[in-house]
């Protein structure tokens, strides 16, 4: 293939690419189509793609889910083996905000006159730098000594879930998951409210027949964000205070440790306005507190204060509300100051047990405990445990 051609292929896929032609795309990739991508992307990026639909969706696909932004090609050069260099910059910004300005090389290869192979060198560190910058306005994450905190910031609504929230819940949750120095989590919410669930105001504002559609925009990346946390490779804490329901028990469920203050209320809602519900209540429910019990809090419209959610298994610690950020954030340290890499494999065979044989359980267990033996951290507990001194860990 000549230079024309080539260049002209590769200006085909960066508008495809621009555009989100995935039609243009199927058109422009050979079958055989292997990818590259730089190591140390965040949202764990970086590694290889097999295949056109692999590139799509777990590439091309994700980066769309996270920034807005496009490759700007400046120069083209053939190389003596056939292939293309195209040095360029990709220019947009975070969809939380941060900008993103980083020049890259892209390395084309061909077959049949399509686009067999793409090997992507970018500065890592600008895509991480742009996805960490940025305001929220619905939340406040920061991450300090290990210790992450996420905090819902709707306190005059109660924290109700809008899709800003859902959105920016999502984005968190990336964010968390895509970072290496993260060791614990703690969520908590500003004001008198964890969270009231469902922003019923924003449901009101539906046009006729609009609301099937809003709650599926909504919840879709609110459940994204639920999974991603809860598996999460550190400890997960909450610390909840004066009510949480609907949806927004989902953020109870997917962590590991539990703090309420006295006076919390806890309760689904969902009936009370003629809907079924979200948020994972349907899956977490039966196998926290029993299908009978779970029948009640829906049927009911059962509302659970802070010793009942403790007695019926949502609730881990129920403390008094002026100790309660203490308490809960002081629970988040000690975490992250444990062994993170055995928590990791714990925190995943007690989530994947509840689906799991027993025989594919007792596999997992001698998979995990093999991981977790390898790791930094065993090695140096085991010798001060023999020595009868007090082991410092480093999550790996």
């Amino acid at each position: 293939m000549d230079r024309a051609a080539a260049q002209e292929l590769a200006t085909q896929l960066y508008r495809a690419l621009s555009a989100g032609d995935r039609d243009g795309l199927d058109r422009l990739l050979h079958p055989a189509f292997e990818g590259h991508a730089t190591e140390g992307l965040p949202l764990g990026l970086g590694g290889d793609y097999h295949g056109p639909a692999e590139m799509r969706r777990d590439f091309w696909g994700r980066i769309g889910r996270s920034y807005a932004a496009c490759a700007v090609p400046g120069e083209f050069a053939l190389l003596d083996d056939g292939r293309l260099m195209v040095r360029g910059r990709y220019e947009g910004k975070a969809r939380s905000g941060g900008l993103l300005d980083a020049e890259f090389v892209h390395v084309l290869s061909f077959a049949d006159d399509r686009i067999s192979g793409l090997e992507q060198l970018t500065d890592s560190g600008r895509w991480a730098e742009a996805l960490a910058t940025g305001d929220f306005k619905t939340v406040k994450f920061t991450v300090t000594d290990g210790v992450g905190e996420l905090r819902l910031n709707r306190p005059e609504a109660r924290n109700a879930l809008n899709q800003t929230a859902a959105d920016e819940l999502y984005e968190v949750a990336l964010r968390c998951a895509a970072r290496d120095d993260l060791r614990a989590l703690l969520i908590t919410g500003e004001g008198p409210a964890f969270t009231v669930g469902g922003d019923i105001a924003t449901f009101a504002e539906a046009e006729p027949g609009a609301l099937p559609a809003v709650l599926r925009r909504m919840i879709g990346p609110y459940h994204e964000a639920l999974r991603i946390f809860s598996s999460l490779n550190a400890p997960v804490v909450v610390a909840a205070r004066g009510a949480v329901a609907g949806g927004g028990l989902g953020l109870l469920y997917i962590a590991d440790v539990v703090f309420a203050a006295e006076a919390t209320k806890f309760a689904t809602g969902f009936t009370a306005l003629g809907l079924s519900g979200d948020g994972g209540n349907s899956w977490f429910l039966p196998r926290l507190i029993g299908i009978r019990r779970a029948f009640q809090l829906y049927y009911e419209q059962r509302v659970l204060d802070a010793m009942e959610a403790a007695e019926w298994g949502l609730v881990t610690h129920v403390v008094a509300a002026d100790s309660l950020d203490e308490q809960a954030l002081s629970a988040a340290r000690g975490l992250a100051a444990g062994p993170t890499a055995a928590f990791s494999e714990i925190r995943r065979l007690l989530r994947d047990s509840w689906s799991a044989t027993l025989s594919d359980q007792l596999a997992h267990e001698v998979a995990a405990i093999t991981r977790a033996a390898g790791t930094a951290d065993a090695g140096r507990a085991v010798s001060a445990f023999l020595a009868k001194q007090a082991p410092t860990f480093e999550g790996r």
